[in-house]
Formats: C-alpha cells, structure tokens, sequence
C-alpha cells in the first residue's frame, strides 16, 4: 500500500486502446544523427541494466553502484526480485514499448529474460507476493522475520502470509506483461503462466464482484486489536480497477468470452459500495458480510475516504463509457456535493503543509467517519515498531509525515468532466468500448506511461549523462537503517518521531536521503527509456 489511495487515475477507456494511447506531449522526429544516438544510448543502458544489474531477469527499486546495497519498497538481498511499481513487471514493459519503437530483437529478448524471472516467482496460485527471493522461501521468511517485522510504517511486511497480493498492482502488472508477451507473437511459452493468472483472478473474486486484498484468503495477522483486514474487498491501490483493466484487455485481445460476467459484475459493485448521503462517497475497503467501510492498517481508519471518492468519481465515467449504463453517472452528483461538504475552513487548511496546486482545489479531510461525517487524523507516537501505536482524533497539526491525514480534491472539474461525458453521443461510445463496438481494438502498443517532456534537449541530456560504464546515476531518494535486533526500552509516549519517515535506528522503514549518495534508480531507467522512446 503506498501513501495515496490510487496510484493513478485509471482511464479504461483510453488505457485499453479505445481512444488511442495519450501522451502529455507530442516529440518532433530528430534528425537522423540524433537518432541514431538515441538508439545507441537506449542499447548501452539497457545492456548494463540486464547484464549488470539485473539479478536473473529481475529487479528491486533503486542500488549503489557497486551493488553493496539495493532497496526495493524496503532494503532487500541480492537475490530478491520486486514486483511492486517501479519493479520488475515495469522494466519488462518498457523492454516491450522499446522493442515496438524501433524493432530490434534485443529488447523483446531482454523481455523474454524479465518474463522468465516473473514466472520463475510466480506463486502455485497463480499471483505473486510484493517480492520474491530467488534464494528459496526460507530466505524471504528470514528476511520478514527481520527487515519486514521491523518497518514501523510498512505494516503489510510485518507478517509473512506466503500467499500472493493484489496491493499496489503488483500481481496485475506481471499479468498484464505476461498477456503482451503472449499476444505480441503468439509465443505459447506464456500460454500456461497466464492463463494461471487468469484463474486465479477467477477464483478469488467474491460472488458480490470484488477482491480481496490477498488470495488464498488468510486470518492469521490480527493487528493492534483489529481482525486482519487482508480478506476484505479492497478498492484500494487500484485493486478492483486493475483488475477490470486486464480482464479487459485478455477480452479485446484474447476473446476470452468468459471474463465479461465477471468484469460486469465488479463493475456494477462499485455503484453498491458507494455511501449515502450526506457523505456519499466511497471507503477504501469493504467488508464482506454487510458491504460495510473496514479498516485496513493501524494508520488507515474505517472511514469514507475523500481522495479515493475523487478517483471512483472518475472510474464511474469510465465504465459509463465502456457499457454505456447511465447507473454509472448516477451517484457522481452526490458524491461531488459530498467532498465539496469536506473543505476545510481557512483557519484549518493554514495549517496544512502544502499548498493547492490548481484552480478549484479544496481542502479536505482524508478520513472520514461514516457515520458522523467527523474527520480521522492519524497521529502516532513511540520510535519503532515495539513501543509505537497510531492513534486518531480530530486535530489536523501534527499528523503523520508518511500518509496524508487531508487531501486536495477539484469538485470543479469533476463536474466538468462529467457534464463532458453525459453528452457523449451513443455512436461515440460504441466506438471507444470493446464491449460496445464490433470492431477488433488492439492493446495499446506502449504501456509505460511518460513523465517529463520529450524533446531534443532532453534527448542530448539523457545522452550525455550516461556514465562510461553504461548506466545513469541519480541521486538515492530514500535509505534505510539496516537491520538491528532491538534491545533496551524506549518511551512509548516519544513525539520525537510524531512527524518523520522514520523512528530510531531500530526502524527499517525508508526515509530520505539527503548527503547526495548517487544510485542507480530502476525508475529513472523506465523513464529515459520511455522519454528517448518518444522521440523515436
């Protein structure tokens, strides 16, 4: 789970290849030597990422140079191989993207290698946990008994379930990359992981439509005095949406006929799941007896909650596009009445610690009670795992630094796109939607999404800045204490680290980095690649 309740704002029907794949900004063609620069830096970088780098076709999130020490969402072993964005399944698409920009075999190999890592660690279920470990299960269990259990803040790492997650896409990227890997030539060396991948989504949606956090389901982590909230239906962390999104493309790629009920029937859930009025909006999990907000981790309140409502609002004009069913658009007025409901006064958002960023942002509470409409600021005390607690009241000062307690919404422009969508004519819908239209609509050929302007000046830039062994280095963003066993006591009432990324030495949480040590970032790598793929 990351620090926001959506990743992204999912589009299904831009995403699948309805419309075309949008890019922020459209290159100019460089010239001929240029490019052929381009491509030479592409070549060389990558070489060094699979040769060097990579360990058996995977990745982790970030390493020092001399590889000494490497992070993915926490420190991690050589061996170990991360499945969360920007991980493995993410280098794999932009290997694809960068094959299908200038047609050299090398990139679909180099592919091949990060499809047999994925299926080298894909569970017998058929999904995959946040990481795997190439040094056996034993490893990785040591590593949760140590790293993992002692991440005051990553509490999804405190517990080894051995089963495998749908948190933070990690599962349906893999699933995703391994349904272009068969679709781009046919190849039915992929046939069998996927249609594993397949089942298992099959298998572990509830009968209602939606999923839980993890699969096979487990009862086995009460946390703080809550039930374990891993069996819960998640909307969080793009679970649902991601999910639809797939089972959407194995449809218009695959023909698969049968994954269409069950794609409508999650659809269709989230119009039940959505809250009445006044507080309208939408809980990040659910649970499955009474359909019922829940609560997730010791910071992640049962509540309604405003940043994910905003999103929702958007995915309900989505699947309004993709079946043309007006019960899609029939909640977004409330729910838009309800996070303008939320803005905070101006004496209250004076206290914030950002700023709006566009015209019409608000204000408002994260969490909120779904009963009483009161706000849950998350607030926590102690220094590490074994003596800190999260606690909740209604004061906005001095909340925790690693999850955002209040959120900026845009109410104005949800309901401009909205109005927007209502006048979409039928013949407009039929032809975006692979449900509505008769017409074959192809993946997306590119899937890596494009952060940053592509032009020559960044092409000259990205070219000149490649070091002489072949790779870029950047600043390392977070470090980490390494492990230590905890011994002595510490105050469990300590505000010290009320606000930081991290307790004491003890806390293997990530914090930041701030004495300039370079690394070499997997994301960065995406990212040029992606920005130089552009150009082409």
């Amino acid at each position: 789970m990351k620090n926001t309740s959506w990743k992204k704002a999912v589009c299904l029907v831009a995403c699948a290849g309805l419309a075309g794949l949008c890019h922020p900004y459209a290159a100019a063609q460089p010239s001929a030597s240029l490019e052929g620069q381009i491509k030479s830096t592409m070549k060389t970088a990558t070489r060094y990422m699979m040769e060097k780098v990579s360990y058996k076709g995977g990745f982790v999130w970030n390493y020092l140079p001399d590889l000494s020490r490497q992070w993915g969402e926490l420190e991690a072993r050589r061996t170990m191989v991360w499945m969360q964005s920007p991980g493995t399944p993410q280098v794999g698409h932009v290997l694809l993207d960068a094959y299908h920009a200038t047609g050299d075999e090398y990139y679909y190999e180099a592919a091949r290698q990060v499809a047999g890592a994925l299926i080298w660690g894909q569970l017998d279920c058929g999904g995959w946990n946040y990481v795997f470990d190439y040094a056996g299960e034993s490893a990785l269990q040591a590593w949760y008994a140590t790293v993992g259990k002692n991440a005051w803040r990553l509490e999804e790492f405190q517990h080894y379930y051995g089963n495998a997650t749908y948190d933070d896409s990690g599962t349906m990227d893999a699933a995703k990359f391994l349904l272009r890997m068969y679709v781009e030539k046919n190849d039915p060396t992929y046939r069998p992981a996927l249609e594993k991948v397949i089942r298992f989504v099959m298998d572990s949606q509830y009968p209602v439509g939606g999923w839980p956090q993890r699969w096979p389901l487990m009862f086995d982590h009460p946390f703080a005095g809550q039930p374990d909230y891993s069996s819960f239906i998640t909307l969080n962390d793009d679970v649902i949406p991601d999910i639809i999104e797939f089972l959407t493309y194995c449809y218009q790629s695959m023909g698969l006929q049968s994954v269409k009920g069950p794609v409508l029937r999650a659809m269709y859930l989230m119009i039940t799941l959505q809250q009445g009025a006044p507080y309208a909006g939408w809980a990040d999990q659910y649970t499955i007896d009474d359909l019922k907000p829940a609560h997730a981790r010791s910071y992640e309140p049962r509540s309604v909650n405003t940043g994910t409502t905003s999103q929702i609002i958007r995915l309900m004009l989505d699947y309004y596009q993709l079946t043309a069913d007006t019960r899609f658009l029939s909640g977004i007025p409330a729910a838009i009445d309800f996070l303008e409901s939320m803005q905070l006064p101006a004496s209250e958002a004076a206290k914030w610690k950002s700023r709006p960023r566009r015209e019409g942002d608000i204000l408002v509470p994260r969490f909120i009670q779904p009963e009483t409409g009161k706000p849950l600021y998350v607030h926590r005390k102690g220094t590490n795992v074994q003596n800190g607690h999260y606690y909740t009241d209604d004061e906005l000062s001095n909340t925790i630094g690693h999850y955002s307690s209040a959120t900026y919404v845009n109410p104005a422009a949800l309901r401009r796109e909205y109005e927007a969508v209502r006048k979409l004519s039928p013949a407009e819908l039929a032809a975006r939607s692979p449900f509505l239209s008769h017409e074959h609509i192809p993946l997306p050929r590119y899937f890596t999404r494009l952060r940053g302007k592509a032009t020559e000046e960044t092409a000259r830039r990205l070219i000149s800045s490649l070091t002489d062994e072949g790779c870029w280095l950047t600043p390392l963003k977070h470090t980490s204490h390494p492990y230590r066993p905890y011994t002595g006591s510490a105050d469990p009432e300590e505000t010290k680290y009320a606000t930081t990324m991290v307790g004491d030495e003890h806390d293997t949480s990530p914090y930041p980095c701030t004495d300039g040590q370079l690394c070499i970032s997997v994301a960065d790598f995406i990212n040029n690649l992606r920005l130089l793929i552009e150009l082409l």
